[in-house]
């Protein structure tokens, strides 16, 4: 068992933990036992119903805004702005993805500076405006220059939110909700084809072109939702006001019972340039970043490969929908049966294997039914290990400084997956990129292979602590690796 009781741990930094007067508040107010099972149920529905619909909601516009080129492509874009020509195309993609993976990590240390509300309405609301502004440039560099705007906005959101669900939930309940958060947005972003499709029928209105109208109507349904989550968003759960001082207490006290970190202590330079040091962390940013890589090569150029198969603009738009609702689902079951298990690694090495089926279908079969299966079975399989990376390298971390700097910097190497999905699909290679969808199954090889190294490491760590040949896992006695 990798979730054992830690009621002993306490953080080192406590420096900041009581400079909040809703903290003060909150600790002399009495708490449930945490056996009170009914208790918890109710609470956690609270914090369900208030943390995860709406930052799914803000994410699915987040992932709509970012990944909408293709279809926006194939609508008339392409022909308008002459994104055909050289590698246009995919400097486009790129430029977003540099700043980024650059302002990441600084983004989640301001996170706590300012608040949840505050920071993550804001950018939402801009890079609306900014998604707005698309759908009247009139050069491709002028989409470039937005499309980097775009990057420097969304580096604060993914991040945050991800670092914001684990602070509130316990180690065996965070992957389910990270599922919930990343695959509800998955769903309406599987329906952004559908949407798409729709706003072209609005050709010719007011002068303007259907795939501008595309880009101006997301971009003002974005930032109505930014607007909306400056009332909705809650906060840390140390400075929360939609909990009883009760339940806040019993939420922290859930928190310190099993990894003894709910108290806040302070991202210094010293504590991030430990945390660097310690190579899990990179080796979680890998595995994201053969998580993002195919997942972003399938949301730009999806539209085209199916295009190529023959079909219409329409047909390509309309077939781009079921491949990602059905990874919505897969991946939600996925989610329930790992946190059900309190495993990890086993349903990420066969998620990735699922990519190292369907990647070569879509390559190399003939005809169009089987390569179209392939994308099912591909995007199944990223998708469920999203969430499943992000869960994972959350439970082996202890302090909440770690735990931001450490979703940071494996979002931070997600990043990278795009800029890769953006270099090896390259233009020549259209409509079929055979040699960007080799890419994709090498990472999905390279992927199953961290996984088994670090499994093993984790395997062996726990064991060395079990049998007392070796000292405390994260410095925290009782605490054990997730596997």
């Amino acid at each position: 068992m990798s979730t054992h009781s830690v009621s002993s741990i306490r953080p080192k930094d406590e420096e900041a933990a009581g400079s909040d007067s809703l903290n003060l508040k909150n600790k002399d107010a009495p708490v449930r036992p945490l056996t009170d099972a009914e208790y918890e149920k109710r609470v956690l529905r609270k914090i369900d119903l208030r943390l995860v619909p709406i930052l799914a909601a803000l994410y699915a516009f987040s992932l709509i805004d970012r990944t909408n080129l293709g279809l926006i492509r194939v609508a008339g874009m392409d022909k308008a702005l002459g994104l055909s020509v050289g590698n246009r195309y995919s400097i486009v993609t790129l430029v977003f993805f540099v700043p980024y993976i650059i302002l990441e990590i600084p983004a989640n240390v301001f996170l706590r500076k300012a608040s949840p509300r505050l920071f993550l309405s804001t950018i939402v609301f801009l890079w609306g405006c900014i998604s707005i502004a698309a759908g009247f440039v009139k050069t491709w560099n002028q989409l470039a220059a937005l499309r980097a705007l775009l990057g420097v906005l969304e580096a604060g959101f993914f991040p945050s939110c991800a670092y914001l669900i684990t602070l509130w939930y316990i180690r065996r309940e965070v992957q389910f909700r990270l599922a919930l958060f990343t695959l509800i947005s998955y769903v309406a972003g599987g329906f952004s084809p559908i949407l798409a499709y729709g706003f072209t029928m609005m050709e010719g209105r007011a002068g303007i072109h259907g795939w501008q109208w595309i880009w101006i109507m997301e971009g003002l349904i974005t930032a109505v939702l930014g607007l909306i989550a400056y009332f909705v968003v809650v906060d840390f759960p140390d400075r929360n006001t939609f909990l009883t001082p009760e339940e806040t207490g019993f939420v922290k006290s859930r928190i310190d019972e099993d990894r003894g970190d709910a108290q806040f202590d302070t991202l210094t330079v010293q504590k991030a340039l430990a945390y660097t040091c310690d190579l899990k962390l990179w080796a979680y940013g890998l595995l994201f970043m053969c998580c993002t890589f195919p997942s972003y090569s399938i949301a730009f150029f999806l539209p085209t490969i199916i295009g190529g198969m023959g079909y219409s603009v329409r047909d390509s738009q309309l077939l781009c929908s079921p491949p990602f609702v059905f990874g919505a689902i897969y991946a939600l079951v996925v989610a329930y049966f790992s946190d059900k298990t309190i495993k990890r690694g086993p349903y990420l090495a066969f998620n990735a294997a699922l990519g190292v089926i369907g990647f070569p279908m879509i390559a190399y079969c003939k005809g169009n039914a089987p390569r179209y299966i392939g994308t099912f079975l591909a995007l199944a399989g990223s998708s469920a290990n999203m969430p499943g990376v992000l869960a994972w390298q959350a439970n082996n971390v202890i302090g909440q400084s770690k735990r931001a700097y450490s979703s940071a910097l494996s979002i931070m190497w997600g990043g990278i997956g795009g800029i890769m999905a953006a270099l090896v699909f390259r233009q020549r290679d259209a409509p079929k990129y055979v040699p960007g969808l080799i890419a994709t199954l090498v990472s999905q090889i390279f992927m199953i292979v961290v996984i088994g190294i670090l499994s093993v490491h984790f395997w062996m760590r726990n064991k060395a602590v079990k049998s007392g040949t070796k000292g405390v896992i994260e410095g925290k006695e009782g605490f054990l690796y997730t596997l």
